[in-house]
């Protein structure tokens, strides 16, 4: 056997050797969360274990082609059927995987030659603006936990904040500059912004805790005299949402997400530029932005009201 036959056999490595290190990767040069790890380690293995991957060299435009009729035609564990934005997540998990291993010199197939699917345009699930009035003011009563939960929906809708960001504020923050830095997704900083009803509604909940928890909001125990048992999870802000929600005559399911959803298309509706609200958004490309303006764009409605429909008879 010559030198580059054997040279070539011992340069090709174990594909679980190269997912581990690219793994590892992620978390320590990218510094990606261990969910988004997590995440991509699941497609990528998926993608291994159901094309038979063993080394770099397996991965084919025809391995590739097979693995993504195989997403189209499979379903889930609950039973359903991956839609496009899922199939899209595995494809994408794979790209960059073969963007890290050309990186580092491994001869592999071209991340270029794998074309992502194309994913219906995502609707957006919005409340009117009297359904958010009304929910924002169905908190009664002013002792610890109504006035944490109206300080939960006010934040919500004055940052436009991710949930896991809601639950991960501390208590100490400059109340005079309106303003608080968050670590958003990819790790990264922003700023966001407090309007007068929410900070009011801070300083009043905050008032009121006798405890030294750094946490801005926490959970208590169901007893008489409700005790702090930490920082508040997700979990219990969507339920918060859900019960007001209810309890304003809302008839749709509202999540937290959905008061994000409020706090953008509020600024694009009165005015503000794209670019900005994707900086409040914390979104890392405007694409993700513009999933707001078919329903913001007030230019385009004037425009109808001008112009369509004039030699009708009235």
């Amino acid at each position: 056997m010559s030198c580059r036959k054997i040279f070539a056999i011992l340069s090709v490595m174990d594909i679980n050797i190269l997912l581990k290190e690219y793994l590892d990767y992620l978390e320590i040069e990218k510094n990606r969360s261990k969910k988004t790890g997590e995440n991509y380690g699941r497609y990528l293995q998926k993608f291994i274990d159901t094309e038979g991957i063993r080394t770099e060299e397996d991965i084919t435009i025809g391995r590739v082609r097979d693995f993504r009729l195989h997403l189209a035609r499979s379903s889930n564990g609950r039973g359903d059927q991956y839609n496009k934005s899922t199939q899209s997540y595995y494809i994408i998990a794979l790209r960059n995987f073969l963007k890290y291993l050309a990186k580092n010199d491994h001869k592999v197939l071209s991340p270029d030659k794998i074309e992502l699917p194309k994913v219906p345009m995502r609707q957006i699930e919005v409340i009117e603006y009297d359904e958010l009035e009304r929910l924002l003011g169905a908190v009664n009563g002013g002792d610890t936990k109504a006035l944490r939960d109206r300080a939960i929906l006010e934040v919500l809708f004055s940052t436009g904040l991710r949930i896991s960001e809601l639950c991960s504020l501390n208590r100490y923050m400059d109340f005079d500059r309106g303003e608080v830095t968050v670590r958003g997704k990819g790790n990264k900083l922003r700023v966001v912004f407090l309007d007068t009803k929410a900070v009011a509604a801070i300083k009043q909940y905050l008032d009121r805790r006798g405890d030294a928890e750094e946490a801005m909001f926490v959970s208590y125990t169901k007893a008489a005299s409700p005790k702090v048992i930490g920082r508040i999870i997700p979990r219990a802000v969507q339920r918060l949402v859900d019960h007001y929600s209810r309890k304003a005559g809302i008839a749709k399911h509202v999540h937290p997400h959905m008061l994000r959803h409020s706090f953008a298309t509020d600024l694009l509706i009165n005015g503000a530029d794209l670019r900005s609200v994707q900086e409040m958004l914390g979104h890392a490309n405007i694409a993700t932005t513009q999933i707001y303006t078919h329903i913001t764009n007030k230019e385009l409605k004037e425009v109808h009201q001008a112009f369509h429909g004039k030699r009708r008879k009235q």
